[in-house]
C-alpha cells in the first residue's frame, strides 16, 4: 500500500485515512512551510502520475486491515493532488468502495481549470488553502510555478464555489513577517466574502518547516486577525484524537511510514498508532540508533522525521 497512510489523527477531519495521488514532491509550489520536503518538481503538468487502478486497490486494501472509525479518506499527501488527471475517477472509486466521506486537501493552484473543477464535484469536502492575495506575499510564501497567478486563482475559488454543492473548507496559513501585514490581512478579508467558503481556517507553522525563517504567529496576533476576518473563522487547534488500533502492519515500519510524510512528535504517533507514549519512545530509540530517522526540536517541542539516507532509499 505504497499510496496510502494511516489513519492518523488530523486536527481538520479527525481520524483519516490519506491517499498519495502523485509522487514525493511533485507540486505546483514550493511552499517556505511545506513539512513534508522541498519541492523536487514544481510543475503544472496534469498526467495519471499514479494509475486510478492502483489508488483503488491499495485503498480496497487498507479499508480491510484498518481497524477503528475513520472519518475521511483524504486525498492529499506528498504533492498537489490535482496534478493527477485521474482525480475524479478515483473519487469516484472510493465512493463505489465505502460510505467514508472524500476529501480533497488542495492548495487551490489548478480550480481556474474548468475540468479540474468538474473532477472534484462529488468530493464531501473539499479543502482549498489561500495563504496570500497579493502577488508579493504570494511569491513570497508560496513560491509557485511561474505561470500561476494569485488573481487566475482567486477566480477559480470563486468559479468552484458556484459549481460546487459540497462543503467547502477554506485554509490560510499565516508565517510571521511573510503574509500577516495589515494589506494581506484586509485583502483576504475581501477575497472570503467573495469565495464564501463554509468554514475558514486559520493556521500557523506548527511542524518543522523546510525553510528556517518560516516563523509561527502567537496566538495574540492569531485571534487578531481571526477577528478582523469575521466570526465564521476559527483558529484550528491542536487535536486530541482517540487512540486506535490502525492495521496488522508492523508497528516500526508504521512509524517510518507516518514520518515520511511529515513530522510528528511522540505524542502524535501513540494517537496515531494506537499506543502508549513509553512503548513510542522504545521504537523511537530503537529507529534512531539504526539511522532510519532523526530528532529535532521546534518551537520546544521534539519531533521525529526520516532520515535523508532512509528517505532516499524509500524513493
Amino acid at each position: 500500500m505504497k499510496y496510502i497512510y494511516g489513519p492518523v489523527p488530523s486536527r481538520r477531519l479527525g481520524r483519516s485515512l490519506g491517499v498519495d495521488l502523485v509522487p514525493t514532491k511533485i507540486c505546483t509550489y514550493d511552499c517556505i512551510y511545506c513539512q513534508i520536503a522541498k519541492t523536487t518538481l514544481r510543475t503544472l503538468e496534469r498526467k495519471e502520475y499514479v494509475p486510478a487502478e492502483t489508488i483503488l486497490r491499495d485503498v480496497q486494501e487498507a479499508l480491510r486491515e484498518v481497524r477503528g472509525h475513520v472519518d475521511y479518506i483524504a486525498c492529499s499527501g506528498s504533492g498537489e493532488p490535482c496534478l493527477n488527471s485521474a482525480i475524479g475517477e478515483i473519487i469516484e472509486g472510493i465512493k463505489e468502495i465505502t460510505r467514508i466521506p472524500v476529501a480533497v486537501i488542495t492548495n487551490s493552484s489548478l480550480l481556474h481549470l474548468e475540468e479540474v473543477r468538474k473532477a472534484l464535484l462529488k468530493a464531501d469536502c473539499i479543502m482549498p488553502s489561500l495563504d496570500a492575495v497579493t502577488p508579493a506575499a504570494f511569491q513570497g510564501i508560496n513560491r509557485p510555478h511561474p505561470s500561476l497567478e494569485i488573481t487566475k486563482i482567486i477566480e477559480g475559488l470563486a468559479a468552484f464555489r458556484r459549481e460546487y454543492k459540497g462543503q467547502i473548507w477554506l485554509e490560510i496559513l499565516l508565517c510571521q513577517g511573510v503574509n500577516d501585514g495589515q494589506e494581506e490581512i484586509e485583502g483576504l478579508q475581501k477575497t472570503i466574502r467573495t469565495i464564501r467558503p463554509d468554514r475558514v481556517q486559520l493556521n500557523t507553522v506548527v511542524r518543522p518547516a523546510v525553510e528556517a525563517y518560516a516563523f509561527a504567529l502567537p496566538p495574540d496576533r492569531m485571534e487578531q486577525i481571526r477577528a478582523a476576518l469575521g466570526e465564521a473563522v476559527e483558529i484550528i487547534a491542536e487535536f486530541e484524537g482517540m487512540r486506535h488500533l490502525i492495521s496488522s502492519e508492523d508497528v516500526e515500519e508504521k512509524v517510518i511510514r507516518i514520518i515520511q510524510r511529515r513530522p510528528e512528535t511522540p505524542e502524535d504517533l501513540a494517537k496515531a498508532l494506537g499506543l502508549n507514549t513509553i512503548e513510542i519512545k522504545r521504537i523511537v530509540d530503537k529507529l534512531t540508533k539504526e539511522g532510519k530517522i532523526k530528532s529535532r526540536l521546534f518551537n520546544e517541542r521534539l519531533y521525529y522525521e526520516i532520515d535523508k539516507g532512509e528517505a532516499d532509499k524509500r524513493a
